[in-house]
């Protein structure tokens, strides 16, 4: 299949750093808050303290580095060669939830015991997604075009509600009482025009660059607005430093069942991200160059999930959004996720 002609760079191709930057940039404004959110929900849910909270969140992102370097890069049979972005799932939250609290003893939850039972099921259940790509090939009469299509749409559909609820103010307006008023969505509204119009630029660098400055010119409004604060920037915690199986492992054959079923269902999810993938950076969508793609990228999907268990993470998974970045911007290249 010939590269769109709607792509700057293909994927195949180096753009200059400075061009890299910003591409890789924009990815990562666009995951950013998807990464670190889970680990956010499950401490809430769980009541751990703000040190675990802390170390949790950084860990989801050391990981999903790591895990987009392998989806990219391609390191043996692991990996797509797309540019595939992995981050933490949000899938997986409530049978985490549920595997934490067998940490509870006499009514109080042992923080240590919880993370041990989530991160040993984790481990266990991540082979579920593994064994999938090796079989692959042979369910094609199952999950076909059309099957990975409609989890593509309906990946895209659940993104909607996040969409929304970031324009109206997020849960921190819903608090306020400020959710949906004429300042939210009017600073939206100016994020999503300026966008837009560098989008369409003929200057492919403004194209290139759209995410970014479109950001940064709602959050320089957002700053003139009153709606930043900074006074809690000095409170943060020093560097966490990876620390593998920091909190140890545990074993509960309930938990492992619950998280392979949501394995199973996230491989799906990654066949068709990687469909989608492949499309719009102009590579095959059937035939075998696709399918050893389909089957890296699955199996990296597991093996960097079970690499999240050991540095005290949550389970990894390509992210769909990121498929829309590369058409925003043109670039394709999977050297923007390694350099």
């Amino acid at each position: 299949m010939e590269e769109s002609k709607e792509l700057i760079y293909g994927l195949e191709d180096r753009p200059p750093l400075r061009e890299t930057l910003f591409a890789a940039l924009q990815h990562l404004l666009a995951i950013f808050v998807a990464i670190i959110t889970p680990p956010l929900i499950i401490s809430s849910a769980l009541k751990f303290d703000l040190e675990t909270t802390g170390f949790l969140v950084s860990m989801s992102l050391f990981v999903s580095g790591i895990a987009t370097f392998v989806q990219c890069r391609r390191i043996g049979p692991f990996g797509t060669g797309l540019l595939c972005i992995q981050g933490t799932s949000f899938s997986f939250i409530s049978p985490i939830i549920g595997a934490g609290m067998l940490g509870m003893a006499n009514g109080k939850l042992d923080t240590e015991q919880a993370l041990a039972y989530i991160f040993g099921a984790c481990l266990v259940a991540s082979v579920v997604e593994m064994v999938v790509s090796r079989l692959l090939p042979y369910t094609r009469k199952i999950i076909t075009p059309l099957v990975s299509g409609i989890v593509v749409s309906l990946i895209g559909m659940c993104l909607i509600k996040a969409g929304i609820n970031s324009c109206g103010g997020g849960q921190s307006a819903v608090d306020a009482g400020t959710f949906g008023s004429m300042q939210n969505l009017g600073l939206a509204l100016l994020v999503l025009v300026s966008i837009i119009a560098f989008n369409r630029s003929n200057n492919r660098f403004l194209r290139m660059a759209s995410i970014v400055l479109g950001l940064v010119i709602g959050c320089v409004a957002a700053y003139f607005l009153g709606m930043i604060d900074f006074s809690q920037l000095g409170n943060g915690s020093g560097l966490n430093v990876p620390v593998p199986f920091k909190y140890g492992l545990s074993f509960d054959a309930g938990s492992i069942i619950a998280l392979g079923l949501i394995y199973l269902v996230t491989a799906v999810e990654a066949f068709g991200d990687i469909t989608a993938n492949s499309l719009i950076s102009g590579q095959p969508v059937e035939g075998p160059v696709f399918m050893k793609r389909a089957q890296g990228g699955i199996l990296a999907d597991g093996f960097n999930s079970m690499l999240a268990a050991v540095f005290n993470s949550f389970p990894n998974s390509i992210f769909a959004q990121n498929n829309g970045m590369i058409q925003l911007t043109g670039v394709a290249s999977r050297y923007v996720a390694t350099l």
